[in-house]
């Protein structure tokens, strides 16, 4: 598999009467309340309030807690919409029972296995399935030469649906799902930073130390640290000049407000949509569809986004991770103030 290997020593869809349904936050949603409840958390995030970052090569651990003795099935989807299988695999046939309000962690100490990250680097989700009978995956997963199960299945939406037909057979109430997220990183990533260019004006266009960058009103990621001449140009208005220095693992903010000089030309026709994320979580990081772009300052994030339907997270130290997912159209404000 690609983002782990076994190594031996959103938006609801609505659905007919009380069948499982699908979120971007969970993946897999029992639409009753189940007699079962289930924690899954990574060794670096206990709390489940942040997204930790994991360099490609580096071991995880996931932990999984229930109410009620239960069988935990775990799936990973990471930012390229691959599924993998992790638990049942080979290394841990029959380890899968989790005995009622005790911790059990995958691997554990003295397992024959490792959880190992690698590429691509990305935002990834962790679904924990847990249920009070075993699940057949027969018409979910296989096992073929590999140690893990071979997943039928490709993204988010396509594991939502094919669990929601593997739980479909047992009672409603004996199973019901988690969801954790992580990132993998790797190191030149790690010593890049972001630059943010906010405009008052449409088509206002980025150039940093001599290189167009883009439009301007969105986040410039993977920058090397130092510092550049930045030229920001906008049609009908006299262009900004200025020096920024940008710092690894910090995004540096460009806000500029152009004033009008000759009458702007016609505004061009854009797949585009400026988006103004409003939260009064300063400080809260911003994701859209797996990608950081920004963080929120002075409550609110700008952002230019293609229309259609995006992915956006929110994550901020102390307080619930929030996700949900958006159709821009026309552009506007979106507000997200997440729950402690």
């Amino acid at each position: 598999m690609k983002k782990f290997l076994v190594l031996p020593a959103a938006l609801l869809l609505g659905s007919a009467v009380a069948a499982p349904k699908i979120s971007a936050q969970s993946i897999i949603v029992n639409p009753v309340a189940p007699d079962v409840s289930v924690r899954v958390w990574t060794d670096k995030n206990p709390d489940g309030t942040q997204v930790p970052n994991y360099n490609v090569g580096e071991k995880i651990t996931l932990n999984v807690q229930t109410n009620q003795d239960a069988y935990v099935y775990l799936f990973n989807v990471d930012g390229s919409g691959k599924v993998d299988q992790l638990l049942p695999n080979r290394f841990a046939s029959g380890a899968n029972f989790v005995k009622a309000n005790t911790t059990k962690s995958f691997p554990a100490a003295g397992d024959a296995f490792t959880f190992d990250i690698a590429a691509p680097a990305g935002l990834n989700k962790v679904l924990a399935l847990v249920s009070k009978t075993e699940l057949n995956l027969g018409d979910l997963s296989s096992f073929s030469s590999s140690q893990l199960a071979t997943v039928n299945a490709k993204g988010q939406q396509q594991l939502a649906q094919a669990l929601s037909i593997v739980v479909n057979p047992i009672p409603q109430n004996s199973w019901v799902s988690d969801t954790a997220f992580y990132n993998v990183v790797t190191q030149q990533q790690a010593q890049t930073g972001n630059v943010f260019v906010g405009t008052n004006v449409a088509g206002a266009v980025v150039f940093l130390n001599g290189q167009r960058l883009g439009d301007a009103n969105q986040t410039f990621s993977a920058i090397r640290p130092g510092t550049y001449p930045i030229r920001i140009t906008a049609p009908g208005y006299s262009p900004y000049a200025n020096n920024i220095t940008v710092r690894a693992n910090a995004t540096t903010n460009v806000n500029v407000e152009f004033n009008r000089t000759v009458t702007p030309a016609p505004a061009p026709v854009s797949n585009t949509a400026p988006v103004n994320i409003r939260s009064s979580v300063n400080g809260a990081a911003v994701y859209v569809d797996g990608r950081q772009v920004g963080t929120i300052q002075n409550g609110g994030l700008n952002l230019t986004l293609t229309r259609g339907s995006h992915e956006i997270l929110l994550v901020a130290p102390g307080y619930r991770t929030f996700v949900n997912t958006y159709n821009i159209d026309k552009g506007g404000t979106i507000t997200i103030n997440p729950s402690k």
